[in-house]
């Protein structure tokens, strides 16, 4: 079992918090899914969408929120 820590996360996102968001975000995509689509479900999809961050398999680029002027 891998065990992926904040410090890997952080290098590879810039800071951890931004790394656990964008893993979080993809691993609502893989929710989304069918489930025959998804090979096997070993490991959680949270730990699967870490370990594609922080491997590099991951692309994100930030968007920065448009204010509604209400």
């Amino acid at each position: 079992m891998h065990i992926t820590t904040p410090h890997d996360v952080a290098k590879k996102a810039g800071n951890k918090y931004l790394g656990v968001l964008v893993a979080a975000k993809f691993a609502r995509y893989l929710n989304e899914l069918p489930r025959d689509r998804i090979i096997a479900q070993e490991e959680k999809l949270t730990t699967k969408s870490l370990d594609a961050l922080v491997k590099g398999e991951l692309e994100y680029k930030l968007v920065r929120r448009r204010r509604s002027e209400a």
